[in-house]
């Protein structure tokens, strides 16, 4: 089942990755897609401010991956955006299943690499203030983690 959550402000795109984050649990994968300035790095600052994290958050669009340890749980944060198809020295499966948090920017780039369960995230623009996120969950650790937080 797809569900659907109304954004009006980054406020709000924080406030739903607070939500997810107090569900957490290790090995948790995050897949969010969608265009450029939908609200998906603001996703990963409410998640890792909600896990302590105080360093600053940006898109590890030139790195791939940038790891955040100083959490309550380890983070994550992967761009595949840039990411060649046959790069294979990544260790996604590694990541998957961790002791942390993976959140994954343009994750459709590298579906035939993702985790069978997974929470998968779309942001659609519809203002300049206003995402709908597309919320499909994989597996029912994911399924009632979505149906705690909405």
């Amino acid at each position: 089942m797809d569900y659907k959550y109304t954004s009006r402000s980054e406020n709000d795109t924080m406030a739903l990755a607070e939500n997810i984050e107090s569900e957490k649990f290790p090995g948790m994968v995050i897949c969010l897609d969608g265009e450029l300035g939908s609200g998906k790095t603001v996703f990963v600052k409410g998640l890792a401010k909600a896990l302590g994290i105080s360093e600053n958050i940006t898109s590890p669009t030139f790195n791939i991956v940038k790891e955040y340890e100083e959490g309550e749980m380890p983070l994550n944060h992967m761009d595949v955006y840039r990411i060649e198809e046959t790069d294979s020295t990544i260790g996604f499966n590694d990541y998957f299943s961790g002791t942390g948090i993976t959140i994954i920017e343009w994750a459709e780039l590298i579906k035939d690499k993702l985790p069978d369960e997974r929470l998968e995230l779309k942001f659609k623009v519809i203002d300049e203030n206003t995402r709908v996120i597309f919320l499909k969950p994989f597996g029912q650790k994911y399924e009632d983690l979505v149906n705690y937080v909405l």
